[in-house]
């Protein structure tokens, strides 16, 4: 993926990068995940630091990191979630504290995605009292992944997605110079949120089409050719209607998550068009999964066949980025507030510019 120049698809040429937008990332992890969840997951989680570092990034940070992620000799990683306060970035534990012109920061960090082979963390901490609103009392840290006190916990394999790490980091006053602050001090919350909505759900949407596309393939090759009376199990009129149904949220999925990136390379406001696909597009997969397992009666508790590695995988597409609740908070406050600025329209608007076909990509 590296010698294809995948993992900086959306970053700017001049760092490496190919430059080509959303809709492009888009297609590579919809279709290696057809095949790979853990490959797609593994260049999904690795977009999202690079898009923190092309939005946030200094001048020299952006010219001695994008170049190493573009070769794939720096795969990076973000580490926002804790061990404790999961997703609740406003009660975050982890502190960095002033020592003379470096930091120290001291924490946990968990389901950090890559985190046994990324070589650079943007690690988001506290540097604030807690009395300070959360706006203003976080900031994102480049880490690198041999400064002394940072360990990475044995990995530990999960449901799905095997092959993919996202384990835990433990740092114990690690010092980092000033010059690695991401951002400015304070800016924390914005990175880490600007990050989720502009990388972390559209790219989950994508991981989760992928899956849902494989599931429904495989359900349907596999009542083709299943045998039953003088036909096979799809000429029935009970499993056509539900095989019918997994298609139609297939194509809705499918629809709404290329919708939100075509936007997004466009540089309009469509922060809530990515939550939404994220959301719809991991709660049909779910849906279309289950009707899957059970079209295939015992044939599905078959630890041999690799319906059971999908039905795993899609289920880890549900927590990152803001769990289902946590995508339905946002959603209701677009339709009770209205109008609001979006990431989309601060952050890739600036980048947004004349692409090439993506699928040249």
């Amino acid at each position: 993926m590296a010698a294809r120049g995948w993992f900086t698809i959306t970053a700017p040429s001049a760092h490496g990068g190919l430059g080509v937008g959303h809709v492009a990332k888009t297609i590579l992890i919809h279709r290696i995940a057809t095949v790979s969840g853990a490959v797609a997951a593994i260049l999904q989680a690795s977009h999202i630091p690079v898009g923190a570092l092309v939005h946030w990034g200094s001048h020299e940070q952006k010219n001695l990191w994008l170049p190493q992620a573009a070769v794939g000799t720096v795969l990076p990683s973000i580490a926002v979630t804790e061990p404790d306060m999961g997703g609740h970035i406003g009660g975050m534990e982890t502190l960095a504290e002033r020592n003379g012109e470096a930091w120290m920061i001291t924490g946990s960090k968990t389901h950090v995605g890559n985190s046994h082979l990324a070589r650079l963390h943007i690690v988001i901490a506290r540097t604030a009292t807690s009395e300070t609103r959360t706006s203003q009392a976080l900031t994102a840290f480049l880490v690198e992944h041999d400064r002394k006190g940072l360990t990475v916990r044995p990995h530990r394999p999960g449901l799905g997605l095997h092959g993919f790490s996202f384990g835990r980091l433990d740092l114990d006053r690690v010092r980092v110079p000033a010059g690695n602050v991401l951002g400015n001090v304070g800016q924390g919350l914005a990175v880490a949120q600007s990050s989720s909505i502009l990388y972390g759900r559209p790219n989950l949407a994508a991981l989760s089409l992928g899956l849902h596309e494989a599931t429904v393939h495989t359900t349907s090759r596999y009542l083709k050719h299943r045998p039953r009376y003088t036909g096979t199990l799809s000429d029935l009129a009970v499993v056509r209607d539900r095989i019918g149904d997994m298609e139609a949220r297939l194509r809705a999925a499918r629809t709404l998550t290329y919708q939100a990136a075509h936007l997004l390379d466009h540089g309009l406001p469509c922060d809530t068009d990515l939550i939404n696909a994220k959301y719809l597009g991991h709660q049909w997969a779910v849906r279309s999964g289950r009707d899957a397992m059970e079209l295939h009666g015992a044939q599905a508790l078959d630890a041999d066949y690799h319906l059971q590695r999908l039905w795993r995988d899609i289920q880890h597409t549900y927590p990152p980025a803001g769990t289902g609740e946590f995508q339905r908070i946002h959603l209701a406050k677009a339709a009770l507030q209205g109008a609001h600025v979006d990431w989309s329209e601060l952050l890739a608007a600036e980048t947004a510019c004349a692409r090439q076909e993506p699928t040249a990509a």
